[in-house]
C-alpha cells in the first residue's frame, strides 16, 4: 500500500481543519444571532483566514481555496448543516473550544509542512504552523465581538509550538511521516483540551517590586 504524499497528506489535514473551523465558526455566530449568511462569512473566515495570509507570506499562488473549489463548497455545506441541526446549549463554550482545538491542531501541521516544503528555516516553518492555526479564530472573534483565545491567558499558541517543534524533532531522528503527522496532531490537541478541561494557563512574567 502507497503512503501519501506530502502534498496529499496536507490536503487531507486541510479538509480536515476547515470542517472542524467552521463548525466552530458557525457555532460562535448562532451564538451571537448572524443570520444565514453571516454565519457562512464568519465560518469561511475562520477555515480559510489563516491559510489565506500564510500563502501570501510565503508568496505561494494561486491560493489554494480559489483554485478548489472544494473548500468553500465543504465549508458551506458545513455551516449550513450546523445551521440546521445543531442546537445552542449551556456548554456553547466547550462546544467552541473543541472544535477550535481540532482545528488548531490540524491548521498547525499544515503551516509547518507547507513552511518546510518551501524550504524555509524551521523556526519560520513553526512561525507559519502558529499564523495558520491562530489568523482565521483571531479573525473570527473580532468579526463576533469577542476577545480572540490566543490573546488570552489560555494555553493556545504553546500547543501549536510544542506540536510543532515535536514534529521537527521526530523528522530528525527519522520517524515516518505518518507517525509524525499523528503524534503532532495528537499532541496539539492533548494539550489545548487539557489546557481547558484543568484551566492550565502559562505562568506570568510580571515583577513584582513591591515590599
Amino acid at each position: 500500500m502507497e503512503t501519501f504524499s506530502p502534498e496529499m497528506m496536507i490536503y487531507l489535514l486541510d479538509m480536515v481543519g476547515i470542517v472542524a473551523c467552521a463548525i466552530a465558526g458557525t457555532t460562535l455566530a448562532l451564538h451571537r444571532q448572524f443570520d444565514f449568511f453571516g454565519c457562512i462569512l464568519v465560518s469561511m473566515v475562520n477555515a480559510i483566514g489563516g491559510g489565506t495570509i500564510r500563502d501570501i507570506m510565503l508568496d505561494r499562488h494561486p491560493l489554494f481555496w480559489m483554485m478548489d473549489l472544494n473548500y468553500v463548497i465543504i465549508i458551506t455545506i458545513t455551516s449550513l448543516v450546523c445551521q440546521m441541526f445543531f442546537t445552542l446549549y449551556q456548554k456553547i463554550n466547550w462546544t467552541l473550544k473543541f472544535f477550535d482545538a481540532i482545528g488548531l491542531a490540524a491548521f498547525s501541521v499544515i503551516g509547518l509542512k507547507v513552511g518546510l516544503l518551501f524550504g524555509t528555516h524551521p523556526l519560520i516553518a513553526i512561525m507559519m504552523a502558529v499564523l495558520t492555526s491562530i489568523a482565521g479564530g483571531i479573525m473570527r472573534d473580532m468579526i463576533c465581538h469577542e476577545i480572540p483565545l490566543v490573546l488570552q491567558k489560555e494555553i493556545y499558541i504553546s500547543a501549536s509550538i510544542a506540536g510543532s517543534l515535536l514534529y521537527l524533532f521526530l523528522g530528525l531522528i527519522g520517524m515516518a511521516d505518518n507517525i509524525q503527522d499523528t503524534l503532532a496532531l495528537v499532541t496539539i490537541f492533548a494539550i489545548r483540551m487539557l489546557a481547558v478541561r484543568f484551566d492550565w494557563h502559562l505562568p506570568s512574567i510580571r515583577l513584582n517590586f513591591s515590599d
